[in-house]
């Protein structure tokens, strides 16, 4: 109940100050506040009708040094920070240089993460990442929530990230002095191919995770122990006009775990397309865990979700979702306000 609480209050203050984005500039100084909520329900085996709600507050702030280079600070509380207990989804410092790149330092994701290339989806499930109707349907075993590298943003890091050009764009983390893991390199690099009608985008991304002692991926993903883990992931989209297609998938193999399997793989693929103020997709994805070692359970999910939006203005949209997760149909509906 106190959950649905503070959702209600969040998604209240998001409708507020959908009218009035907050952005102020004074000197080489800028702030800049931003918010989304989603408030809808959702209904397993279709009945039980259930709150289901998502939320994003970020709050940034810049100051330009010279033309080309920033300082800044950023800040973002999310719903997966209440899940997960956390003060703060982001919280950390950046270093910009126009041409050149960015540095952060703090507690974020990884680049390998931040580069990666997620399924198209119109609906609010977050599909790609860390899906959000399980927190209302629970799985029957373990799975693995994400289908892109990633070490967590609960331990102090430092990303390289240079800027996107023909090229290419390349990252690398270091992340250390956190609870989870003694230390996680991660390495990504996405390249896009933008001209034509055709556009696309390819995303690889790798990382070393050493002695994981009770790390998770998400609130319903199992604590993982092992010697280490090593993470490798694969995403491509295209775009055709209106029309976008992607997929993704990444492997995960735990040296020695002890418990609970929680290495294998994740993959998806999805399809959307674009028509005046209405959107539809198709995505399915595909866990599989306790893949690489025979004394473990395995266990499969197969999980398909159809969506359809309607987008009011920039600021309001409404969606519709319908799925099947292995034995579960679901049905979920929702309004999005953003700024």
């Amino acid at each position: 109940m106190k959950k649905i609480s503070i959702y209600a209050i969040l998604f209240g203050l998001t409708f507020v100050g959908s009218a009035n984005a907050l952005q102020y500039s004074y000197g080489n100084s800028n702030f800049k506040l931003n918010a989304s909520g989603s408030a809808g329900i959702i209904e397993p085996k279709f009945k039980d009708t259930l709150f289901l709600g998502d939320f994003e507050l970020g709050a940034r702030y810049t100051y330009a040094i010279t033309d080309s280079q920033k300082l800044g600070l950023v800040y973002e509380y999310d719903a997966d920070s209440i899940d997960e207990n956390d003060f703060a989804h982001d919280a950390f410092a950046l270093w910009e240089m126009r041409g050149v790149g960015r540095i952060e330092a703090g507690l974020t994701e990884s680049a390998a993460h931040k580069l990666g290339v997620g399924i198209p989806d119109v609906g609010g499930l977050r599909i790609y990442n860390k899906p959000l109707f399980y927190k209302k349907i629970l799985p029957r075993g373990n799975i693995i929530p994400n289908t892109s590298v990633t070490t967590g943003h609960d331990a102090p890091r430092v990303n390289v990230v240079t800027a996107a050009t023909d090229a290419g764009q390349y990252g690398l983390s270091v992340a250390a002095f956190g609870d989870d893991y003694d230390y996680a390199i991660d390495g990504g690099v996405k390249f896009r191919f933008p001209d034509g009608k055709l556009k696309s985008a390819l995303s690889l991304g790798a990382s070393f995770m050493d002695k994981p002692h009770g790390f998770s991926a998400a609130t319903y993903a199992p604590d993982i122990y092992a010697d280490w883990r090593v993470q490798g992931s694969v995403g491509y989209n295209l775009q055709y006009n209106s029309w976008i297609w992607g997929t993704s998938a990444v492997v995960i193999y735990d040296e020695n775990p002890i418990g609970t399997a929680g290495d294998g793989i994740s993959a998806g693929t999805g399809i959307s397309y674009d028509l005046l103020n209405y959107s539809v997709s198709l995505s399915y994805i595909y866990s599989h865990t306790g893949l690489w070692h025979e004394y473990m359970e395995k266990y499969r999910e197969h999980t398909v979700v159809g969506s359809v939006r309607y987008k009011y203005d920039e600021y309001v949209s409404m969606w519709l979702s319908i799925g099947l997760i292995t034995e579960t149909p679901f049905v979920t509906a929702a309004m999005k306000l953003e700024f």
